[in-house]
């Protein structure tokens, strides 16, 4: 059995995951990193991306967009903007927002706020990548 470490995903809205795992896989600032038990003391940013939690066999996924997260040998504590598990996220309702988003970017119009677009792009596209869409 593989040594396992604890791991707490923590929203605005409460606590969304609190129990070991094997091995965590998530996008920081940086890039893709993947976390073991013992891993060296770490604090970054997190991004926008599709985090991977491994037990065995088992891989559960969710979404995460952007926060922080700290690691310790003991244990990875992740304080994102919001995080939602794959069995809850809407293909249907994804694919709108990703049309919509690309043509309010699209438009051209000045009372557009293009950040904002591409912000509600980038979560479109990641929930669509964890449901292994496109």
């Amino acid at each position: 059995m593989a040594k396992k470490t604890r791991l707490r995903i923590v929203t605005p809205t409460g606590e969304l995951y609190n129990d070991e795992a094997e091995m965590v896989i998530m996008r920081t600032s940086v890039g893709d990193i993947g976390i073991l038990a013992s891993h060296q003391p770490l604090t970054t940013t997190l991004d926008y991306g599709v985090l991977r939690i491994i037990n065995g066999d088992k891989e559960i996924k969710s979404t995460i967009f952007g926060g922080f997260v700290s690691v310790t040998p003991e244990s990875v504590t992740l304080l994102t903007d919001a995080s939602e598990w794959i069995e809850d996220i809407d293909v249907e309702r994804a694919r709108a927002a990703k049309q919509r988003a690309e043509d309010r970017i699209k438009s051209g119009r000045d009372d557009i706020d293009i950040l904002r677009a591409e912000l509600a792009l980038r979560r479109a596209l990641i929930r669509l990548e964890c449901k292994n869409e496109k």
